[in-house]
């Protein structure tokens, strides 16, 4: 799966079902694994506010479906 496809999927959390914001980002180790994603939250394209961006680590991840990424903070 490329960045591309994760990006265009909205990030839902598990617990609340709130859409939580899209992926911006994303940190690869050294060795080539995902270790988290940047996600953005509801910033539009001309703020350059970056406090509402945040980490998702890779195992907060539930389950990646068609349309959506499904998480659980916490």
């Amino acid at each position: 799966m490329r960045l591309s496809d994760l990006q265009s999927k909205k990030i839902i959390d598990i617990d609340s079902g709130t859409n939580i914001g899209s992926i911006v980002d994303v940190f690869i180790t050294d060795d080539g694994k995902v270790d988290y994603f940047f996600i953005e939250q509801g910033r539009n394209f001309f703020s350059l506010n970056k406090e509402t961006d945040y980490k998702i680590l890779w195992t907060q991840i539930s389950k990646i479906g068609e349309d959506v990424i499904l998480i659980k903070r916490g």
